[in-house]
């Protein structure tokens, strides 16, 4: 499909958190937009990737500035990278503009910048309310920030913003997890996002922890925090609409939801993803790889990767990123096997989970029938199950909370049936 929807990565942020695996670049705790070179500079080399990039149909419906910490950057720049997206692709009526900002790192005055350069959404990184639980994971901001960063966005009069939290922090406890809730409900946010902690294991707490040990918190206890988020966030009138996000009516976030329904994206810099005529890109993860990419794109030595370029000659950083992680597959992800793990990876994080009948059109009746075959042990457990809507249409998903709390072990359990059914069978169930 012709996409319409743009991630920016922004890498900068003032210290590198304890759990963070991105692409980021440190710049020191006084360091920004408008006093700092190598910021204007990628911004610079940002809108010149953005230039040499084809416009591949409609435009934009949806950007979202993620990071790092976005909200380093000046409003000026902000709207030198949203003018040179519209001169490129155009910006559709009623665009949804996401910027990521992090307490302590923007000022009114900022807010209202970005506001006027096109930014209608902020997503607030407060991820949790505890001074002690934020200097653990070696955020920036403390409790107070988070009242003043609020002050901020009510003074801009923003209606539409996000706040994120994580639980399963180091040390974390469920009272305070209970209390971070119940803080963030307090300043009534239209969205809420509530992640669960993964060690990444080239992260400080990669490297100090394991999951379940000491102070980690117990599995037990995690999957109390998650019931826990589900009960007082449904009970105070938020729609659970995928496996970590909440909102209120009208306020999902439109970007993500076209990751989760598997539609095309542009993606633009230091380590950005794309997902373009069936293929998925990442850029290089680090500035100076970035930088020489960049160079060679406009030079010509690196062409476009997606005007039909073998996938075995791209030369950059390639990521099929296919549903089971198999670092040794070397297809792009656009196989039928490929395609039907990502549709199902992906959709069944929403609510209202996979159609059946979309399934059927694109991979064809036999697929579907072994599909519906494999997910029977876990509806059988209260997992997953199969719903028909109003308008007669089938569909398959997750319950909530339980099946969306066991969603890794329903995946992953799905996808190695689903391979070795493949690996037997796999011609006779083509569509054709």
């Amino acid at each position: 499909m012709s996409p319409t929807a743009a991630y920016v990565h922004i890498p900068f942020c003032h210290r590198r958190c304890f759990y963070c695996d991105f692409p980021v670049v440190v710049t020191g705790d006084r360091r920004h937009g408008g006093n700092h070179g190598p910021i204007a500079a990628y911004v610079a080399l940002l809108c010149q990737e953005i230039r040499l990039t084809p416009a591949l149909g409609s435009p934009l419906q949806t950007i979202f500035f993620g990071g790092g910490t976005p909200s380093l950057l000046t409003a000026d720049q902000v709207a030198q990278i949203l003018e040179t997206l519209g001169a490129q692709f155009g910006l559709g009526a009623g665009l949804e503009c996401s910027l990521e900002v992090d307490p302590k790192t923007f000022s009114l005055e900022q807010i209202r910048g970005y506001q006027q350069a096109g930014v209608n959404r902020f997503s607030l990184g407060v991820q949790a309310f505890q001074d002690q639980l934020l200097l653990a994971c070696g955020r920036c901001h403390r409790r107070e920030d988070i009242a003043a960063a609020f002050a901020m966005l009510q003074g801009a009069g923003v209606e539409n913003w996000s706040l994120d939290l994580i639980s399963g922090l180091p040390h974390q406890t469920l009272g305070q997890w209970q209390d971070s809730i119940t803080q963030a409900l307090a300043l009534a946010p239209p969205h809420l996002s509530l992640y669960d902690l993964i060690l990444e294991e080239p992260t400080v707490f990669g490297k100090r922890y394991q999951p379940g040990a000491a102070p980690m918190p117990s599995d037990e206890i995690t999957a109390q925090m998650y019931r826990l988020g589900q009960q007082m966030l449904t009970a105070a009138g938020y729609d659970h609409y995928e496996v970590c996000n909440y909102a209120k009516p009208g306020f999902q976030c439109r970007h993500n939801r076209v990751y989760w329904q598997n539609h095309s994206y542009y993606g633009f810099g230091m380590g950005a993803a794309s997902y373009l005529q069936g293929h998925r890109y990442s850029r290089p993860r680090h500035s100076q790889a970035y930088g020489q990419w960049v160079t060679d794109l406009g030079s010509g030595s690196t062409p476009v990767p997606w005007t039909s370029v073998p996938w075995t000659s791209v030369p950059w950083t390639s990521v099929p990123w296919t549903s089971s992680q198999n670092p040794d597959r070397e297809t792009p992800g656009d196989t039928d096997l490929d395609g039907l793990l990502d549709t199902l990876m992906l959709g069944l994080r929403l609510r209202e989970g996979v159609n059946l009948a979309e399934l059927e059109m694109r991979f064809g009746a036999r697929v579907v029938a072994v599909v519906n075959e494999c997910v029977v042990p876990f509806g059988d457990r209260g997992w997953t199950q199969v719903a028909q809507d109003a308008a007669g249409q089938r569909w398959l998903r997750l319950t909530d909370p339980e099946g969306f709390l066991f969603s890794n072990q329903v995946l992953a359990d799905l996808f190695a049936q689903l391979e070795q059914v493949w690996s037997k069978f796999g011609a006779s169930l083509d569509p054709g």
